[in-house]
């Protein structure tokens, strides 16, 4: 039997690790291979969700749908490979492509008869299209969005339940694709894990130029200062669509964090593994994020080796 392929996309910190996450946490026993595709080099999502998954794979540069998509085939021919096999694949797209490209690495001839495209999920950041309206009309959230089986509201805990209701709505007037709120609602894992053969989707015909994001992906061997790396983090920001990182500080030795922020929200929070150093990923619109300013804004961090 084909072993069925669940693809999540969404946008630039959606919530799409954090939801990969609970879903390998509520396998109840499946054999469940994750294969992550995260922006550069740096692939801080790959980290996060290994030791959870049977086997953790990340893909590089964060563009499965054009320059990755023989990694991605290669990738699949390495995990069913395994014995046993894996009874579920999950693929994490990266925030900045659009899915028809990993849709259509999976009806590979070669892969045809030992996988099978089951479903797209697409996390919808709730507290972002609420608050930016202009969301909507963006084109890879556009296509993000049209592409998905189904939607999974991400980020709901601090919204009224009438303003989340509003909400469903308006992304799926007809109730077709089906949408998850995954604060107020047990996960669908019988849902999203179904044998039941599902009818494969149109790949959109939209597509998202390439050139469309910069990112900058910044190490130091040791650890930095917390205050002023909190200075140069605020004057970024405003450039900034989304940075995450693992880091130490030279005022909580002993300790990592893990830096979340998506547009102007960030937090800040222990890690639960340790890691020595910093890597940190930033990614902006490309008119407006200038990678080598904030490299050397970042390289002027006092550090400890």
């Amino acid at each position: 039997m084909s072993v069925p392929v669940l693809v999540v996309t969404g946008f630039l910190g959606a919530g799409k690790t954090t939801f990969i996450n609970d879903l390998l946490l509520a396998a109840d026993g499946r054999r469940i291979a994750a294969i992550v595709n995260d922006f550069g080099a740096i692939n801080i999502d790959a980290e996060l969700i290994a030791g959870k998954a049977e086997s953790v794979i990340g893909l590089k540069n964060g563009c499965v749908c054009c320059s990755l998509q023989g990694d991605l085939i290669r990738t699949l021919k390495i995990v069913m490979s395994q014995n046993p096999k894996p009874d579920h694949i999950v693929i994490e797209a990266s925030g900045v492509a659009e899915p028809s490209g990993i849709v259509q690495a999976l009806t590979d001839v070669v892969l045809w008869n030992s996988i099978r495209h089951d479903a797209v999920l697409c996390v919808v950041d709730a507290e972002d299209i609420n608050d930016n309206p202009r969301r909507r009309q963006d084109d890879l959230w556009q296509a993000q969005m049209a592409a998905a089986d189904f939607l999974a509201l991400a980020k709901t805990a601090k919204m009224a339940p009438d303003l989340v209701a509003g909400l469903r709505l308006s992304l799926s007037p007809s109730g077709k694709p089906p949408v998850f709120d995954l604060c107020r609602e047990k996960l669908a894992t019988d849902i999203l894990f179904s044998d039941m053969p599902r009818r494969a989707r149109p790949s959109p015909a939209l597509r998202v130029g390439a050139g469309r994001f910069a990112s900058l992906e910044w190490h130091s061997p040791g650890s930095v200062s917390l205050h002023e790396f909190q200075k140069v983090i605020e004057e970024l920001a405003p450039m900034l669509v989304r940075a995450k990182g693992l880091l130490s500080f030279a005022e909580k030795p002993g300790q990592s964090y893990l830096l979340q922020m998506v547009g102007m929200r960030a937090t800040l929070a222990p890690a639960q593994q340790s890691s020595e150093g910093c890597r940190l990923v930033l990614i902006g619109e490309a008119d407006a994020f200038d990678p080598r300013r904030a490299r050397a804004r970042l390289s002027e961090i006092p550090a400890e080796v």
